[in-house]
């Protein structure tokens, strides 16, 4: 009997420790919620999140900050690893190949998710999300989270911030109201027009519009892309891909951007300049506008990055396709050693407004001061060309609208948010992800056959008919009909998916 009882006594321990160790790492288990009796069973553990941006002067400040606060509520303390846009693809892959131990990583449907999701780079979270990330699904609701999945899984979660894209243009506010611009019903491209016409005869050192950018948001507005050159057009009576080199709407847009170009309104530097660098060039006021991606208040938000003055113009109705759902996430890597503690952090992210405020604008008055509950602004002797915790890109985390506003912005902006997340268009194929894995040499194929003739077309610097009938003879060659079929099949089998 005593044999026995020694016996149970060992079976029982060894069970409460594999209850201890199961999947997800050393918290899977152990903690279901955020109580504080719950955490305090946690082993430490740094979660490390991965992102494009410059570091700042007080990275390290902000993240010791962070890591005191999560160390209160799960045991966890935060490494902020940003990495500069144009070192962004090389480093992150070479983090994947070699296996590299991290946690999270900002992705999109932009930024390889579907690639990186077929090459099992980010661990399902549905299940995950189920246990510890709770407070999650309420504040995202449904369609954020149906757009974000593939094949009916979730394995990244969107920011909750605009659902859909907006498109137009942002402009130097000073020249606007120097010639009385009228910009609350500018719509059409005559309208467009006129604008750079008078900025080109009043301002002959002032460049009218600055990149290609706006022919970015022309392509987003009116398609739903699925890959090179293969889109459904938005409006569609039946549910088709087009190829975008046939379609008139966007050869017809191609014909008018030449024209611009030969109106010498672009920069000269047009086939490489970026965005960046042309709102550089408003704030020197060397330039009057830049084509955009909008929602409510960018004009605003730009303002205080930049320092300079900015009017957004709306030149099309938002638009909501999938590309737009999963426009900002963060996936839980595959090496990560402790999955449950990370979504713990994510649920963390969407629902407590003092962490995300810490990540979005730094520490309290050092970084800024707070005006009331909800309004921030510089400290004084701080500007935006000075401070040292410039926001690392609020789009790309959490819950955006727990996010503070600052004082030039307009109070009711998250709710103009939900106003525009809900007359944003639908797209009929939201939900869509098409997967490049059957076709991928292909693709880098067309990729780089894209290269060498978008930026061309995109600026208006070439003749479009030449140029439209190299590309197609070209991309023909790489293998274009075959990626085709490829869509058009995935498609179907979606769109049968649906109706089970």
């Amino acid at each position: 009997m005593k044999r026995f009882r020694i016996l149970l006594a060992v079976f029982m321990c060894s069970a409460l420790l594999l209850s201890a160790c199961g999947s997800g790492g050393s918290s899977s288990n152990q903690a279901s919620d955020s109580s504080t009796d719950t955490e305090k069973k946690l082993d430490p553990y740094k979660i490390t999140l991965v992102y494009p941006g410059t570091a700042p002067k007080d990275l390290e400040l902000v993240q010791n900050e962070m890591s005191k606060y999560l160390t209160e509520k799960i045991n966890a303390t935060i490494e902020l690893k940003p990495i500069e846009w144009g070192s962004w693809t090389d480093k992150t892959n070479l983090m994947k190949i070699s296996n590299e131990k991290f946690d999270l990583l900002f992705t999109a449907n932009w930024f390889n998710y579907a690639n990186d999701v077929s090459k099992g780079q980010f661990l399902e979270l549905d299940e995950l999300m189920k246990e510890h990330g709770k407070d999650i699904p309420d504040i995202l609701g449904p369609d954020f989270l149906q757009g974000a999945k593939i094949n009916g899984k979730l394995y990244a979660l969107p920011t909750k911030k605009e659902f859909g894209q907006g498109f137009g243009l942002l402009l130097n506010k000073k020249l606007v109201d120097k010639y009385n611009i009228d910009t609350s019903g500018v719509k059409s491209f005559d309208e467009l027009e006129a604008m750079f016409k008078l900025i080109k005869e009043k301002e002959p050192n002032v460049i009218p519009i600055v990149s290609s950018k706006y022919t970015n948001t022309f392509s987003a507005a009116n398609y739903d892309g699925i890959t090179t050159n293969l889109a459904l057009p938005r409006g569609s009576k039946e549910i088709k891909i087009v190829d975008t080199l046939e379609d008139s709407t966007m050869v017809d847009y191609y014909k008018r951007i030449r024209q611009w170009n030969l109106n010498g309104w672009f920069d000269k530097d047009v086939l490489t300049s970026d965005a960046d660098q042309a709102v550089q060039m408003i704030k020197a006021g060397k330039a009057f506008a830049v084509g955009q991606s909008l929602k409510p208040g960018k004009d605003k938000e730009m303002s205080v990055t930049y320092g300079t003055e900015f009017v957004q113009v709306e030149t099309f109705e938002p638009f909501t396709t999938t590309g737009e759902a999963q426009g900002a996430m963060l996936g839980i890597s595959r090496t990560s050693k402790d999955p449950a503690r990370v979504m713990m952090f994510l649920n963390l992210l969407y629902s407590d407004k003092q962490l995300i405020n810490m990540l979005d604008w730094g520490i309290e008055g050092v970084h800024y001061v707070k005006k009331s509950d909800n309004v921030i602004d510089y400290p004084d002797g701080v500007t935006a060309d000075t401070q040292s915790y410039p926001n690392p890109g609020s789009w790309m985390f959490g819950n955006q609208f727990n996010s503070y506003l600052w004082s030039n912005e307009d109070p009711e902006k998250w709710v103009q948010f939900e106003e525009f997340n809900t007359r944003s268009e639908r797209s009929p194929i939201l939900g869509f992800t098409f997967n490049p894995e059957p076709v991928k040499s292909e693709l880098a194929a067309l990729d780089n056959v894209s290269k060498e003739f978008s930026q061309g077309l995109n600026s208006g610097s070439v003749d479009v008919d030449k140029a439209l009938a190299d590309w197609k003879e070209k991309r023909a060659a790489a293998g274009f009909d075959r990626v085709k079929a490829e869509a058009e099949k995935q498609l179907q089998e979606w769109l049968a998916s649906q109706k089970q």
